[in-house]
């Protein structure tokens, strides 16, 4: 409880140095239906260039296997001992992962993307399943995955 309570300071943070100036995000992630164990998900932001600028989620408890969400390892540095975003169980074959956070406005509108790595064990790996311009035009609008993910919505 003390480590959930300490990530979630972190995320807001992170997502909220005013609190006025936040706006609630909704993201939900279909998966496919595959068989297989459940899939870890690393839910992040970058920058327009790809950088990596913060982490929103990851799903799976077992942080031995963060390293197969590779683009999200490669920009988190994994050698934290906490990561910067909210964790949970991993989500099974289609099943839905639905979360919401405090973003900043400033990361609306401003070139910043929403990406997803998804990863299960003894398949295929797949860097960036998703990736997604964060922009209030593109709320509400479902994106289909490359690997994993069936369908990925962000909404506001």
């Amino acid at each position: 409880m003390k480590k959930m309570c300490f990530m979630l300071g972190l995320v807001l943070v992170m997502a909220v140095p005013a609190y006025a100036q936040a706006r609630e995000v909704t993201f939900t992630t279909q998966l496919n239906n595959y068989r297989g164990d459940g899939a870890y998900m690393a839910i992040y932001l970058t920058d327009a260039n790809g950088a990596y600028q913060g982490t929103i989620w990851i799903s799976g408890k077992k942080s031995k296997y963060y390293k197969h969400l590779r683009d999200w390892a490669r920009g988190s540095g994994m050698s934290r001992s906490e990561y910067d975003g909210l964790t949970g169980a991993s989500v099974t074959s289609g099943r839905t992962l639905k979360m919401t956070v405090d973003l900043n406005d400033s990361l609306i509108d401003s070139g910043y993307q929403v990406r997803v790595d998804t990863a299960v064990e003894d398949m295929r790996d797949n860097r960036s399943d998703v990736v997604v311009p964060l922009t209030t035009e593109g709320a509400g609008k479902a994106i289909n995955g490359r690997g994993y993910v069936h369908s990925f919505t962000y909404d506001f």
